[in-house]
């Protein structure tokens, strides 16, 4: 039996934070891992989806000055794209992780942990027990969608979606999500011959016009985006070709299939009944993440179904560290909001970017989101590409801004950007939204002239300056 003051389950970048805060703060942690340290974010998602897409972006971003587009010859070398997104996952090594650990001061129980009680686990027939607290920070699973023939015919999920080591020649990609609109663009931009279907629209929760110009643009790069159609079957034949049967009563043969429609809890297999909690649920948590009706147990990440983002979740993870060092130690614990152990931002104020072609970014509330709430809402529009810095950036830019404000309060709750390069943009509206900074106040927030950033200036022009 090994003591520690807190038992980390999953050392993926959440984990990671989690044992790093709560150890700086003097407590002895350990983390454990079933597979690599650094876990999903590092190896299969965040990281190598992007790299796969970077390439594919730069090209276009190129293509779309003149003079520049003169010297674009060629096209995105697919095997030197694949060989730098493994670069970014180590060759799906995590030496370099199990070092960080070490140097952090962080123990490393390797294998699969069940809880068996209150503060102790047991891993490979050994038991550990920590003195404060055990955080559950296991993330969440590809959920593949019930069609018939789909899991026979060895669908893709996102994993293999973002770790394959070939292009396909052909594929389909089930959903039109975050996910789903990345993996179809990434691969389109490698070579493949990409059809995306989605129940709905494209990017659904986000602005509607965001969704619209992901898909114009998809189809533009050469994507057959199907939109309102579901499949009913899928079989993979002899031959290893898969066909996929929509319910408009279409067909779409190609190599490989992608379901890319959700995630569930990765808590199936953690002994959480030992504890009176029921093994497949999301853990319902207060904002410091300790889980309800226990006073020992966090749930941080994925696995709370707050906001499924890895900053989001290393967010939490911050927080969370602090609360359980805090307690641990007797010390006051802040969960007022905005305090030091709280995510409050988790509620309405999580930024996100999708790193399609256009690239969305967004943070807090959309128009229809804060109306449903009851907000006193005035949203203002303006074309991106009407900018001086835009017009810089690209020649014929498209884009679109929209800015939500809280009338009663006069503050911002919600802004969307799309467009090339606007995920760089992001940070300023998440210090409005989160610092809740007033509009009245934003007019002194000077752009720099000649950048994208001016249409700060041109939203609040088209607002409304203050009598």
């Amino acid at each position: 039996m090994t003591d520690y003051d807190l038992i980390v389950i999953g050392a993926g970048a959440v984990g990671e934070n989690v044992a790093d805060y709560a150890q700086k703060r003097g407590l002895s942690v350990a983390v454990v891992e079933a597979e690599l340290v650094g876990g999903e974010c590092s190896y299969w998602a965040c990281m190598p989806s992007k790299a796969l897409l970077r390439s594919g972006h730069a090209v276009a971003a190129a293509k779309r000055v003149d003079g520049a587009a003169q010297a674009v010859t060629g096209h995105v070398d697919a095997a030197k794209v694949l060989a730098r997104r493994n670069s970014f996952t180590s060759d799906y090594q995590d030496d370099s992780q199990v070092a960080w650990l070490e140097s952090a001061d962080i123990a490393l129980i390797r294998g699969h942990a069940r809880i068996t009680g209150e503060k102790t686990i047991e891993v490979g027939g050994e038991t550990h027990t920590a003195r404060a607290a055990v955080a559950v920070v296991t993330g969440s699973l590809h959920q593949l969608p019930d069609v018939p023939g789909l899991a026979d015919a060895q669908p893709w999920g996102t994993r293999e979606g973002t770790s394959a080591q070939q292009v396909p020649e052909s594929l389909l990609v089930i959903g039109g999500g975050v996910a789903g609109s990345e993996l179809a663009t990434a691969w389109a931009s490698l070579g493949s011959k990409v059809t995306l279907v989605a129940r709905h629209g494209l990017l659904g929760g986000m602005e509607p016009f965001a969704g619209e110009l992901v898909a114009d643009a998809m189809r533009e790069l050469g994507i057959d985006v199907r939109t309102g159609v579901s499949p009913t079957r899928v079989d993979r034949d002899e031959h290893g070709l898969v066909t996929t049967t929509l319910d408009d009563g279409t067909t779409v043969v190609t190599s490989e299939v992608l379901a890319a429609t959700g995630r569930k809890a990765h808590t199936a297999d953690l002994g959480l009944e030992s504890v009176g909690l029921t093994p497949g649920d999301w853990l319902q948590v207060d904002d410091t993440m300790l889980v309800q009706g226990t006073d020992w147990l966090y749930a941080v990440g994925d696995v709370n179904h707050r906001a499924l983002l890895t900053h989001q979740g290393k967010y939490q993870a911050r927080a969370a560290g602090e609360a359980i060092a805090a307690r641990a130690q007797g010390r006051p614990v802040h969960a007022e909001p905005w305090g030091a152990h709280v995510a409050t931002a988790d509620h309405a104020a999580v930024p996100q970017v999708t790193f399609t072609d256009p690239e969305v970014a967004s943070i807090g509330l959309t128009e229809a989101a804060a109306r449903e709430q009851g907000i006193d809402v005035r949203a203002v529009e303006y074309d991106l590409g009407a900018t001086a810095g835009s017009a810089l950036q690209a020649d014929g830019y498209t884009g679109r801004a929209k800015m939500v404000v809280d009338e009663s309060r006069g503050v911002v709750v919600g802004v969307t950007f799309v467009g090339q390069d606007v995920a760089e943009m992001l940070h300023a509206a998440t210090v409005a939204v989160v610092g809740e900074v007033p509009v009245d106040r934003l007019w002194h927030a000077v752009p720099a002239y000649p950048t994208m950033n001016e249409v700060w200036l041109r939203l609040l022009e088209t607002y409304g300056r203050p009598e």
